[in-house]
């Protein structure tokens, strides 16, 4: 199967993209499935809800979202780009941006059933040994939440991966800089004669995604094999 040179782009845009978005998104992730487990504070009903809010809400809503919040004239966004000069609207940042966003439910949700299953009585009895708090988590807590991590880290790298309706919105359909497999496909069905190179990266983003969730559950039998489970 030989891709053109802007089928090519499209394919190696959408693994940039993905992979950039999941390492963003994973110290934060980690971070907020470790608030809505362990913490207890006033609205944490609340910060569950808005995590898991792209899961329900229409992707072009989010786009739209993002763009008022950090587009170039955004609330957050305007002020980057006169501070700065960075800007998230209509580049592959603001790509990076949007499949984060949309990837991130996955994630924080993958993690936090990892660390709902992680026995607190280890933590307390390595506390009792005279081990601090970041000590304990680094040692036994991240560890045994790792087949959590993985798996959450694969599933918001695929679903970055065929990512639209969001980044459309947001960064629009720009050759070269935020055409990714999903927009090239959008552009491609709509163009005369464009069908058997839409088909060419249907297969591709096929192919990718069975890949990924093969190497999570991979990933994730080896690590409970490493842990004795």
């Amino acid at each position: 199967m030989i891709l053109s040179d802007p089928e090519w782009q499209a394919v190696l845009l959408s693994l940039r993209v993905s992979l950039f978005a999941v390492l963003f998104s994973l110290p934060f992730g980690i971070l907020f499935a470790w608030l809505l487990v362990r913490g207890r504070f006033p609205g944490k009903a609340l910060l569950d809800s808005l995590i898991h809010l792209p899961l329900v809400l229409p992707p072009v809503v989010v786009g739209y979202l993002l763009l008022i919040l950090m587009g170039r004239r955004g609330i957050i966004g305007g002020w980057l780009y006169d501070a700065f000069g960075v800007s998230f609207a209509f580049s592959w940042r603001g790509a990076v941006l949007a499949a984060a966003v949309m990837s991130f439910p996955l994630m924080v949700r993958a993690i936090r059933l990892a660390l709902e299953a992680v026995d607190i009585k280890l933590e307390q009895a390595a506390c009792t040994l005279g081990a601090g708090r970041w000590r304990v988590f680094c040692t036994i807590t991240l560890p045994l939440m790792s087949p959590g991590i993985i798996v959450g880290t694969v599933l918001a790298f695929a679903r970055s991966l065929g990512e639209f309706g969001a980044t459309i919105t947001f960064v629009s359909n720009i050759p070269g800089e935020t055409r990714t497999i999903p927009s090239a496909m959008y552009t491609l069905i709509q163009t005369p004669g464009g069908e058997s190179a839409a088909a060419r990266l249907c297969v591709i983003s096929v192919l990718l995604a069975l890949i990924s969730l093969l190497i999570s559950e991979w990933l994730a039998r080896r690590s409970r094999k490493r842990m004795g489970g």
